[in-house]
């Protein structure tokens, strides 16, 4: 099993870190390392800006901290970017866009149980990026397969890189927008989505999971065809322990599950300890087992994470590297409980 389990730790790609050198290190204290991205350290290494680069028609502001698309400069420059997409180096992030990225590739990690890389999905970052009429470009039917095989192509070589170092590297593509899908918004619904999501996993090679952390229809994401799916359960046990049928598919298939279980937010954080995670966690697992579900099994393919990602603490990094040992002590605990080795 190239995703390991067993309750092992690892973490959300964002980190609020203005010192490189020290978030590659909280980021190396997890089972199941990755490069952190740092967009309070450069605006180049927001998560929406590592997606993009090289993609024809954004309108990249630095000073404005802006990230916008034109359709007149994608028209412009589709021919060029055309003309690069068998060249696997072009879709891979620079040394500009992440000053971790390359750090971590000159690592040895091959002792570890896996090691994991992250992206953007297509589905997030089209919602996000306006164009000029200040429409999210998901909804226009010339850019969005265009950017599906963008995203696909950016996931691959990130992959191959990783792999290269540790046999069991995976991909989270990160999907926050996820959970607008089935809003009001007109222009894509979801049995578009669930086509073009299909098509898009096919062409994305494998390990390969979604990361997110809000609430979106987990029947249609525990539907789709991945390895493995990283949630802040801390914030959706109820609901996610509703959904017991499509959960059971999902490990039944060999599906892996990332419990984000310890809260980043100081005043969240604040509130909780390890006896009171463990409670939360365990409460999940135990309605899930009145449902139908194997403990054993679940645990043999779940890790834990913290729950989110977070930049805004008033103490900067220090409740973010709190949670980090928190993951990690908790892992431990349960772990021994439940006697995984």
């Amino acid at each position: 099993m190239p995703i390991p389990g067993n309750l092992l730790t690892t973490a959300m790609g964002v980190m609020p870190h203005l010192d490189a050198e020290r978030a590659l290190e909280i980021a190396l204290s997890v089972d199941v390392p990755y490069w952190p991205q740092l967009p309070n350290y450069s605006y180049y290494e927001d998560m929406y800006v590592q997606a993009g680069e090289h993609f024809p028609g954004i309108l990249l502001d630095l000073d404005k901290r802006t990230l916008k698309f034109s359709m007149d400069k994608f028209i412009l420059e589709l021919e060029e970017t055309l003309g690069h997409f068998e060249e696997p180096a072009y879709f891979d992030i620079s040394k500009e866009y992440s000053v971790v990225y390359h750090k971590f590739l000159e690592m040895d990690l091959s002792d570890r149980p896996a090691i994991r890389g992250q992206l953007e999905g297509p589905i997030s970052f089209g919602f996000n990026v306006l164009d000029q009429d200040e429409r999210p470009i998901l909804f226009d039917d010339t850019v969005r397969p265009f950017m599906f095989e963008f995203m696909a192509k950016r996931i691959n070589v990130q992959l191959s890189r990783l792999k290269a170092l540790n046999k069991n590297a995976f991909m989270f593509v990160d999907e926050p927008g996820l959970q607008f899908l089935f809003s009001s918004m007109a222009g894509y619904n979801d049995l578009k989505a669930k086509g073009e999501l299909d098509l898009f996993f096919s062409t994305v090679d494998g390990p390969r999971g979604i990361h997110l952390c809000g609430n979106p229809d987990w029947d249609f994401l525990l539907g789709l065809d991945m390895d493995i799916l990283s949630l802040d359960i801390h914030t959706n046990a109820e609901i996610f322990s509703s959904y017991a049928p499509a959960i059971k598919r999902f490990l039944d298939n060999d599906g892996v599950l990332v419990w984000g279980i310890v809260p980043t937010g100081f005043e969240i954080f604040a509130k909780e300890n390890m006896d009171t995670l463990a409670a939360q966690l365990e409460n999940v697992w135990q309605t899930l087992a009145k449902k139908g579900i194997d403990i054993p099994h679940m645990l043999a393919r779940s890790m834990l994470s913290p729950a989110t990602c977070c930049l805004v603490n008033p103490d900067k990094e220090k409740t973010v590297e709190s949670a980090f040992v928190i993951v990690q002590n908790l892992s431990k605990i349960l772990r021994d409980k439940y006697k995984l080795y």
